[in-house]
């Protein structure tokens, strides 16, 4: 074979591997491009569940003033009241273990007032009896019944600070049931999604799940809460 000829032929199988090579990429890039098209069908959808539950814990501060001109007065008259105070939440059916007495704050009223600003009792304590009992409805009827205190002498402060707060504690007890739900939720979504698109919904590539709130029911209605989840789902399409 002549020196031509070889490298005629050289040049032949050259080109023949080189199409080969160039055909074998085009198969293998569009096998990925199918693949990854295939990954692309997924659907993220969002479950929600909820519940009302009551609260199974109630504080209750009751909180008053005693003022004063002298702190053995002041003392005494917090003893007394205090007292006052007990006896009416034992009466409304409280136990001791549910009533805590805290440490009175006390003020000297003249030591920043000058001249004619002097306010006629010098001293002024702020008291505070907390109720903590699982008996909710108990701290709703003692509520209503303040009025006694009021008339027997003990001077109430009435502001937000001291409102009653209801709490429900048993989180733990729901939260597997709620988890659940949401979970349903988020599929019922994702099978509507499907059938829209002409697709079935395959297993699940990842899922979050967000907090739980409790929230109350509304402004008038603090005992009753609502407990709310949502969950973040990612189906595959088939």
């Amino acid at each position: 074979m002549s020196s031509v000829s070889r490298v005629a032929w050289g040049s032949i199988v050259a080109a023949a591997l080189i199409a080969i090579a160039l055909a074998f990429m085009a198969v293998s890039l569009k096998t990925g491009l199918l693949q990854f098209r295939g990954a692309d069908r997924v659907v993220s959808v969002k479950g929600l569940a909820e519940r009302e539950v009551a609260a199974d814990l109630a504080l209750w501060p009751v909180n008053f003033t005693v003022t004063g001109n002298s702190l053995d007065q002041l003392q005494n008259d917090i003893d007394t009241q205090q007292g006052l105070v007990r006896s009416f939440l034992l009466l409304k059916g409280f136990k001791e273990p549910e009533i805590q007495l805290s440490v009175p704050k006390i003020a000297d009223q003249h030591a920043n007032a000058y001249g004619n600003n002097l306010p006629p009792d010098r001293y002024r304590a702020e008291v505070t009896v907390l109720v903590r009992t699982e008996d909710v409805d108990s701290v709703k009827q003692g509520m209503q019944s303040v009025g006694e205190l009021v008339k027997s002498g003990v001077a109430l402060t009435q502001s937000y600070e001291f409102q009653p707060s209801f709490l429900f504690t048993q989180l733990d007890s729901i939260k597997p049931d709620m988890i659940a739900d949401a979970t349903r939720d988020a599929r019922a979504a994702a099978d509507q999604f499907a059938r829209d698109a002409g697709a079935e919904v395959g297993s699940i590539r990842r899922a979050s799940q967000g907090y739980f709130s409790i929230e109350d029911v509304d402004p008038f209605t603090p005992e009753t809460k609502r407990v709310r989840v949502v969950t973040n789902i990612d189906y595959s399409l088939d």
